[in-house]
């Protein structure tokens, strides 16, 4: 075997070491990976059935309601466009109410129903997740802080 041929046997090895590398490495992160939705876009993507995401929107007013088990609340999540119903099972942050924003993981069941393992709520007033927003502000109904009160704030006062 020349000199020439055996440079590039090592080098198709070499490569075909690094795709099965890089492969099972993508392999073993899938499972890892939790994709963001609105409710709208959810409802439109049936791939997504069954299979562990994110859900964001509002807690649509007047939806919450505690099961009779008192562990189990169900709430509607909107995204000022179309709504879906939420169940969770386990205790609510405490920041969790309605006309807030929130960000739920779970799956969504065959009756429509999207069944979450967790329940992430804001953390303060101004607070709003990326992905919440960017939903929000394509629906065209999202209205940054910045825009209310503007005028109104106080105006430091100096000591004499």
């Amino acid at each position: 075997m020349t000199r020439k041929r055996r440079r590039l046997l090592f080098v198709v090895i070499g490569m075909s070491m690094l795709a099965i590398a890089t492969g099972l490495v993508l392999y073993s992160l899938r499972s890892g990976i939790v994709f963001f939705y609105s409710p709208t876009d959810l409802m439109a993507q049936p791939a997504a059935m069954g299979r562990d995401v994110r859900l964001g929107g509002l807690v649509e007013k007047g939806s919450v309601v505690k099961d009779g088990d008192g562990v189990t609340t169900r709430f509607r999540v909107t995204d000022l466009k179309k709504s879906l119903p939420v169940a969770y099972k386990g205790v609510l942050p405490d920041l969790f109410r309605e006309g807030q924003g929130v960000v739920v993981e779970g799956s969504l069941l065959p009756d429509g129903t999207f069944k979450a393992n967790e329940v992430l709520a804001k953390h303060d007033e101004k607070y709003m997740p990326p992905e919440v927003a960017k939903a929000l502000k394509a629906s065209g109904e999202w209205r940054p802080d910045g825009q209310q009160g503007q005028g109104q704030q106080q105006q430091p006062s100096a000591a004499p």
